[in-house]
């Protein structure tokens, strides 16, 4: 199913750095001079099998173009120049929707909002104020990214938001109690918003009518060479983390909170991800290379913080993430095994892209020595990440 070209076009009046936002339909992002202005666009892109409607929506501000679709709440694009001004798709993903409905299902995950509880609970199950409760078993033995039917999979609403230089797009849906085994009603919306500066920022928001655990995410696969180049392997990533959560041989964490210090699960300083991942480290050998959860080093509990640096020599392309988040899953693309083609029409292989998705810990809910993931009636569940590049 191929994206209907022709493309809805929206006019917003209002103060935006002082001057007014246009939003056009069909406009080009090639001319410097044009992504001067923040714009936003929709277009049509096609129906789900039971007939919803999906919208793609771009957001331009300054040197970078991104595409988010209704379907997913997925990061299906991200153009942005290397060093020389070339500008190129920095994300993994998929050029209709027929790819994601298939190749993302249950798949890669490639772009998406993850919840209700991003990453994996053991056995599918958690007690909650002395009440049990079962989680489809979609990864093996355990419960991964909320279940087979979760947050990746459903249309969101949209609603475009502008302020103070920016341009956004917001995103919401309900998920009802009993949702994927998951107590209480959930009311969810997440913001992504882009700055002139290159700053991608997505603000999650929750509330709930019972006590329920939340654990959101973005699964954007980053390959700063340009999607469809080739392995991830000789980006350089730093991680902010002075230990990580080990796990057993079906990824769930043991409890332990480890050092990294003498291990693979170094990233302290600057180092390829290609490296020491063929190491005979146990941990790494679990995940088929990396797929673990570090343990920030914060200063505060909830102010928003640098947490990861990647690095592409080849490119010049800089990934710096901020979060507010206690920890950052570090996936390294191992399972991408070349049967899934991409928006370029490149197979992908392993190690063609990587993921780095802030979030709470693994199997917290059965973690009582863990950051808390419960959310109670009366509370907000509240987070940020920031997505800044530069060149």
């Amino acid at each position: 199913m191929s994206p209907n070209p022709s493309r809805r076009s929206v006019v917003l009046a209002g103060a935006l750095a002082g001057a007014a936002a246009t939003v056009a339909g069909a406009s080009s992002a090639s001319a410097s001079a044009e992504r001067l202005d923040p714009r936003l666009s929709a277009e049509p892109w096609g129906t789900t099998p039971d007939g919803t409607a999906v919208e793609r929506w771009t957001l331009v501000n300054g040197e970078v173009t991104v595409r988010i679709l209704t379907y997913g709440g997925i990061v299906q694009s991200l153009e942005f120049p290397d060093s020389s001004g070339r500008s190129t798709n920095v994300v993994l993903g998929f050029e209709d929707l027929e790819g994601y409905l298939a190749g993302n299902n249950p798949g890669p995950y490639f772009g998406a909002l993850i919840g209700r509880y991003g990453n994996r609970i053991a056995g599918g199950r958690f007690t909650l104020d002395g009440v049990e409760h079962q989680l489809p078993l979609n990864d093996g033995p355990n419960s991964l990214h909320g279940g087979e039917d979760s947050f990746d999979k459903r249309v969101w609403s949209a609603e475009p938001v502008f302020g103070g230089g920016t341009v956004g797009l917001k995103l919401s849906l309900v998920s009802p109690d009993g949702d994927q085994g998951y107590p209480g009603t959930l009311s969810v919306d997440v913001t992504y918003t882009l700055d002139r500066f290159s700053q991608l920022r997505l603000d999650y928001r929750a509330t709930t009518d019972a006590a329920t655990v939340v654990n959101l995410t973005n699964h954007s696969y980053w390959n700063l060479s340009g999607e469809g180049s080739g392995s991830i392997y000789d980006h350089e990533l730093t991680l902010h983390a002075d230990a990580y959560t080990p796990v057993d041989e079906t990824l769930i964490p043991t409890g332990e909170i480890a050092p990294v210090a003498g291990t693979p699960m170094d990233f302290r300083r600057p180092t390829a991800i290609g490296e020491r991942i063929r190491q005979p480290f146990q941990q790494v050998l679990f995940g088929q290379g990396y797929d673990h959860n570090w343990v920030l080093d914060r200063d505060t509990e909830s102010e928003l913080e640098e947490a990861a640096v990647l690095h592409d020599p080849a490119s010049g392309r800089t990934l710096t993430i901020s979060t507010t988040e206690p920890g950052l899953q570090f996936y390294s693309g191992n399972f991408l095994d070349g049967t899934l083609v991409g928006t370029g029409g490149t197979v992908y292989r392993q190690g063609d892209g990587l993921a780095l998705e802030t979030q709470h810990f693994p199997d917290s809910p059965n973690q009582p020595d863990f950051p808390s993931t419960v959310l109670r009636p009366g509370e907000e569940y509240r987070t940020t990440t920031v997505f800044a590049l530069s060149r």
